[in-house]
């Protein structure tokens, strides 16, 4: 079974960081207000990145590591585009 590290487009702009075993479940959580308490006031959020990992704890280890170095983090939430798609977010290869 994959896990997942994966980045989250919000409405606002900014991004959130999470991990989970499922994006689309994951993504409508989110949607529907039952996810995270910082997306639940900037919806709709899409997923507009992920890496895959064989375990669930992988996955967790790379969401710190992203969340602990602030560079990678600014330089991300530039880089991730916000062109259109699915909640006014492009998806990148492989975000489904």
């Amino acid at each position: 079974m994959a896990h997942y590290f994966y980045l989250a487009r919000c409405l606002d702009g900014t991004l959130y960081a999470g991990s989970c075993v499922n994006v689309a479940a994951r993504e409508a959580r989110h949607n529907a207000g039952k996810g995270a308490r910082y997306t639940r006031s900037r919806r709709p959020v899409g997923v507009v990145y992920r890496e895959d990992f064989a375990t669930l704890s992988e996955a967790r280890r790379r969401e710190a590591e992203v969340k602990k170095r602030k560079g990678l983090w600014r330089r991300w939430n530039a880089e991730v585009p916000r062109g259109e798609g699915r909640h006014g977010h492009r998806w990148l290869a492989g975000s489904d």
